[in-house]
């Protein structure tokens, strides 16, 4: 149950701006933002899941992609022992190779920037569908792409697209402000951003957040961790 805030820029030339909020339990191992993939994916970096060896996010700077991936709702019967892990997407979509047709694994959406395109590849175990990002400012989580389902996207989406993000410098620094006053709400409440889904039964919460800026030259990607799980409080990029 992560978010994901993209700007899709009018000029072409002019970089795509991303904000993302990773979800996830506290005990499962990761690691921060480096080169975890030096031998199957040189030039890569990205947001390591130790126990399944992926990426939650991932972003060759060489070739000017990035790719991140969040959890969908599953429909299909695939077995469990025939799922691959959804971790491998970013991973092959920075290299070259997005989701085909029917991918062995459990749902996702998959958002996909390359230069100065950026669609989301969807699939809920039955269904794959490919949304082309037009330009001005989306939010994506477990649902469709600016999905008035999703009660954090109707709330906050507004106050995104009007915050600025063109300043040199921590240009991210408006949108921060945005998930700040957000975190006045209790991280249970299905409008939060930053968030706790145990009373859900499952144990995830808020942990990391990534911002990145994407042009044809490049990739510019800094992290940083939450002060405690679902806590918001000053970050340093």
């Amino acid at each position: 149950m992560c978010t994901v805030i993209v700007r899709v820029p009018e000029n072409p030339d002019a970089p795509t701006r991303l904000i993302a909020i990773r979800d996830e339990d506290p005990g499962r191992p990761w690691n921060p933002v480096g080169p975890w993939w030096p031998d199957a994916f040189p030039g890569v970096i990205g947001v390591h899941d130790v126990r399944a060896g992926g990426a939650w996010l991932a972003a060759d700077p060489g070739a000017g992609r990035l790719a991140v991936l969040l959890n969908r709702h599953d429909d299909g019967s695939l077995p469990d022992a025939d799922a691959v892990s959804r971790g491998t997407l970013p991973l092959a979509s920075v290299a070259g190779s997005p989701p085909g047709e029917a991918p062995r694994t459990r749902g996702f959406n998959l958002l996909e920037i390359d230069g100065a395109a950026s669609r989301v590849v969807s699939w809920d175990g039955v269904r794959r569908g490919v949304t082309e990002l037009a330009p001005g400012t989306h939010m994506i989580a477990h649902d469709d792409l600016d999905d008035p389902r999703t009660a954090r996207i109707t709330r906050w989406l507004p106050e995104f697209a009007v915050a600025e993000t063109d300043a040199a410098g921590a240009w991210w620094a408006p949108w921060l402000a945005v998930i700040e006053r957000s975190a006045a709400l209790a991280a249970t409440d299905d409008r939060a951003i930053i968030r706790d889904h145990r009373h859900l039964g499952i144990p995830t919460l808020s942990l990391l957040v990534c911002v990145a800026s994407v042009h044809s030259g490049g990739v510019e990607l800094r992290d940083a961790g939450l002060p405690a799980p679902g806590t918001w409080g000053p970050l340093t990029f």
